[in-house]
């Protein structure tokens, strides 16, 4: 393992990342967030995510250099159109517009349409939380979960994410999961490790329960909570695509191929002051919080939630990080 800090995966990935044809700025975006994912632990939304970067901008899946264009369609909605780039700059490019709108109009809608991956959903809304406002996120990705009882790849993991303002500028509650019973990346990781899978996190091809992860590669993921977190992947799906006028899950190629046609995803957001009603929403938040703190071994999502400064990575993929950087 190679200790590195958090300012060294920033900037060997913002180094990768130019290399491979990505402009300054759309390149410090992309780093920022890989970043912040490995100081929060979520590797498989981090250094793994360079080379698929690195590949697809030699390629041309996705522009690395395009800006993005933002537009206001209604008074209390925010289009970044990502242009086939990166959503990281495409959603920093509209951020504080949507955030001084929320704040005036009370809720206010910012959409990023026709974009790469976002790869960690719950950063964007942490931003939004951060500067005090309610953040909820949707997005999708390629199919990969089908519906209860079915076996056909229908939707992506698609993620929700919530982050909440403590009033002082930092996060009282923060979630961000996929409506899936688990992340893809996390039954890749079984397979490599030679590890078997929880029964209830996928299905193989022909529809049966397994413990096999390349059988579950092979078939499909089931959703988290059955009919439930269907009905919410479901949701994610249409306020990603629909929504935002990108593409369906059935429409995007996987994720990390290299070649192929741009991923055009989408992601909204809803951003909401939490004095547009009351000047109650802190105490009602701490008597929650009072509740659950009381209860021993219970916590709020995202409670104590620390950045790392340093985080042990594979020498291998650091190896292959820096010469990506070359």
């Amino acid at each position: 393992m190679v200790r590195a800090t958090i300012e060294e995966v920033y900037a060997a990935t913002a180094a990768a990342l130019r290399a491979h044809g990505a402009g300054a700025s759309q390149a410090e975006e992309v780093a920022r967030a890989t970043a912040h994912s490995e100081a929060h632990g979520n590797v498989i939304c981090g250094l793994q995510y360079v080379e698929s970067y690195c590949l697809q901008l030699d390629s041309g899946r996705v522009d690395g250099k395009v800006e993005p264009q933002v537009t206001q369609p209604r008074a209390a909605a925010i289009l970044s159109d990502a242009r086939c780039g990166f959503a990281q700059p495409a959603f920093a490019a509209a951020r504080d517009r949507a955030c001084d709108l929320a704040r005036q109009t009370g809720v206010a809608m910012l959409a990023v349409a026709q974009s790469h991956t976002c790869t960690s959903l719950g950063y964007f809304t942490e931003q939004i939380g951060r500067a005090g406002l309610i953040g909820i996120g949707f997005t999708n990705a390629s199919p990969v979960v089908a519906a209860p009882g079915g076996k056909s790849r229908v939707i992506g993991t698609n993620p929700i994410a919530m982050s909440v303002p403590d009033g002082a500028g930092g996060l009282a509650l923060h979630f961000d999961f996929s409506t899936s019973a688990v992340a893809l990346g996390k039954i890749a990781m079984a397979k490599y490790a030679g590890e078997s899978i929880p029964l209830g996190w996928a299905l193989d091809e022909h529809g049966q329960p397994t413990t096999d992860p390349e059988a579950a590669l092979r078939g499909s993921l089931c959703s988290a909570g059955g009919h439930k977190g269907w009905g919410f992947g479901l949701m994610a799906e249409l306020m990603a695509a629909a929504m935002t006028g990108s593409v369906n899950s059935l429409d995007v190629g996987g994720l990390k191929l290299a070649d192929g046609p741009p991923h055009r995803l989408g992601q909204m957001y809803l951003l909401m002051d939490t004095t547009s009603f009351t000047d109650q929403f802190g105490t009602r938040l701490a008597r929650l919080a009072d509740a659950i703190a009381a209860d021993e071994g219970a916590r709020l999502p995202g409670k104590d939630r620390i950045a790392m400064a340093a985080v042990d990575v594979p020498d291998a993929l650091w190896t292959k990080i820096l010469r990506l950087a070359q």
